[in-house]
């Protein structure tokens, strides 16, 4: 098993303060994605032009950013730092290891619906951009959700699956002091895999990272496996997953309950190809649970439900997995190997 502490060196403690801000997502599928979001998720939709479109969750400008281009992946995450000394501590972090952070233009500042941002590279090619304050408006939300949960959680989570899961906990544990909230053993199709769940501030976990077990291949295309938005109310999500079935989007996992954050939930395909999931009152690891939270391993990915949907078959996954190892997996060494880290 793989921990951290929190406080490693002389490093100034980040976890907490940083939060999942927003997601970039490159397509050419703009009309499917308009559609997606608004009429079968119930999200916010802005058309600012015929390149680009962003959905809104709640008074942040930017919660998805969707522009057009060809890779049909998520191309960056957002991660909302509270203060200006947590910022300079994770550039500091970040830059001391040798690793490259630039500054993002005004252009893509704007488009993000945020003051400033800097980015550096992250696992998969999936590039981290971190800022300090978002741009919130008070023009009123037009969609078919009665609301989402953000605030001091983030606005979700991200799930990636990887030929070597240990480094990318590793990178996270690094840049933010994420903290091993548990482990998922799955059987999938006859693959097993090992799912690590990674917080970094009360929401059970922001980042979530599967490989298959005794086996260094990945079995899907894109960068993200599933990127997940929590709803306010039952009822929301339950109604998001009539509309998806009924405008004919495919559902991945039908509704059901996780084993381990106990988060009620369904997941989806979105027109580039990676699952959205939505889902609704997970557990929070308030301030009381974290002093006494120990690392679980579950076995199985739900308690109910969760039923497989149009799954891939085993000869597919096969062929995928092979065609992936032609690809090599973007990795950030130098950023993989913390001190304080023990493994």
């Amino acid at each position: 098993m793989i921990t951290a502490a929190p406080d490693a060196g002389t490093d100034e403690a980040v976890f907490g303060a940083v939060h999942l801000g927003y997601l970039v997502v490159e397509s050419q599928k703009m009309q499917e994605w308009h559609r997606f979001g608004a009429d079968a998720i119930g999200l916010h939709v802005d058309e600012l032009d015929d390149q680009t479109l962003r959905f809104r969750l709640d008074d942040h400008e930017c919660r998805f950013l969707i522009r057009r281009g060809p890779s049909e992946d998520l191309m960056a995450i957002g991660w909302h730092v509270d203060d200006h000394e947590t910022f300079d501590e994770i550039l500091r972090r970040v830059s001391d290891r040798g690793v490259p952070v630039v500054e993002g233009t005004s252009e893509e500042a704007a488009l993000r619906g945020v003051e400033r941002l800097w980015r550096f590279p992250g696992p998969k090619g999936i590039a981290q951009e971190v800022f300090t304050t978002a741009r919130s408006t008070a023009k009123p939300l037009r969609m078919l959700t009665s609301g989402y949960v953000t605030g001091a959680a983030g606005m979700g989570h991200v799930a990636i699956t990887s030929r070597n899961p240990a480094s990318i906990h590793r990178y996270y544990g690094t840049v933010f002091d994420s903290r091993l909230s548990d482990f998922i053993d799955e059987n999938i199709n006859g693959l097993t895999l090992k799912i690590r769940f990674l917080r970094v501030n009360e929401r059970h976990h922001s980042i979530a990272v599967a490989g298959l077990q005794y086996l260094p291949v990945d079995p899907i295309r894109t960068r993200a496996q599933h990127v997940n938005i929590q709803v306010a109310d039952l009822d929301d999500m339950l109604a998001a997953y009539q509309r998806v079935r009924d405008l004919g989007f495919r559902v991945a996992w039908t509704v059901g309950q996780h084993t381990n954050d106990r988060e009620l939930s369904f997941y989806c395909v979105t027109p580039s190809g990676f699952e959205l999931e939505v889902g609704w009152n997970p557990i929070v690891v308030t301030p009381e649970l974290e002093a006494a939270w120990q690392p679980t391993t579950y076995q199985g990915i739900s308690i109910w439900g969760h039923d497989t949907v149009h799954m891939t078959d085993n000869l597919a996954q096969v062929r995928e997995a092979i065609r992936n190892l032609r690809r090599p997996e973007t990795t950030v060494p130098a950023l993989s190997t913390p001190i304080g880290i023990h493994q």
